[in-house]
């Protein structure tokens, strides 16, 4: 074998071992990208300033005008929901944030409206229903919170169909500091009832999410939703969605430059000869 054809085999095989060193890692944790991790509880997370909190990891949802007919329903504000999800001593924590730039507590004019949050769940988690609210046969459970009316439990069947559960079982705690709201949903994952989500210890639960931005007008169908994402309520990887992807098309891009290179480097001298 030459120089020459040492250098190349020596350079594509460093290219390969950076591969598979910036790869490993990220691959060994890749999680999908609509999951949201589900994490142990350490203490009691019923509150957004609970210490726990910092060591929940945490997904940052998009969201997007949500398709209506009411009046400037693409008008509004709220991009995105950091989501934190934790489970221990028989309850589900979920903890939202958001940033919002004013503090909308209450409703009092005709003109004036209340900050909002709702997190959406299948009320039967064997099939997805429609991301509007869910439909007539296929209904959802939503846990709504409200800056000026507190915590309802709803049952909906399609846009315009919501009843309010006689006895909720979800309790919120929420702050704002700084620009950001903070609301902290928790319910007894033993909580039973008619069309009321069952939280089970394995498989995939569906959930959504909505905003509404009391300054800029928004309410009822001008509002701020994600897609459906999901809870892994058991046994999968967890991690960066996508990052598994980006570092192996980056060690792929690697491997192609330093190929590249030393292709280059053994012509050159192969015309010196």
């Amino acid at each position: 074998m030459t120089d020459d054809r040492r250098t190349l085999g020596t350079a594509l095989l460093l290219g390969l071992i950076v591969v598979a060193a910036t790869a490993a890692a990220p691959l060994a944790t890749a999680r999908p990208a609509h999951e949201i991790p589900v994490s142990p509880a350490t203490g009691d997370l019923s509150t957004p300033a609970a210490d726990g909190w910092e060591s929940v990891p945490a997904a940052d949802v998009p969201l997007t005008s949500a398709p209506s007919s009411v009046p400037n329903a693409d008008d509004t504000t709220v991009e995105r929901v950091h989501v934190q999800a934790a489970r221990g001593d028989g309850t589900l924590y979920l903890r939202l944030q958001w940033a919002d730039a004013t503090r909308d507590r209450n409703a009092t004019s005709p003109a004036a409206f209340a900050d909002q949050v709702a997190v959406q769940f299948p009320a039967n988690a064997s099939s997805r229903p429609p991301i509007a609210m869910g439909g007539p046969g296929n209904m959802v459970n939503v846990w709504y919170w409200s800056a000026d009316a507190g915590t309802q439990e709803l049952l909906a069947g399609g846009v315009g169909s919501t009843t309010a559960f006689d006895q909720p079982a979800v309790n919120t705690e929420a702050s704002y500091d700084d620009g950001t709201w903070s609301v902290v949903y928790a319910r007894s994952v033993d909580a039973s009832g008619d069309n009321r989500t069952t939280i089970t210890d394995d498989g995939d639960l569906d959930v959504a999410f909505a905003v509404w931005n009391g300054s800029n007008g928004e309410r009822a169908g001008q509002k701020s939703v994600s897609e459906w994402h999901y809870f892994p309520f058991g046994e999968g990887p967890q991690g960066p969605p996508y990052e598994a992807l980006l570092w192996s098309v980056a060690g792929v891009a690697i491997v192609a430059v330093v190929g590249v290179t030393a292709f280059g480097v053994h012509r050159a001298r192969g015309g010196m000869e």
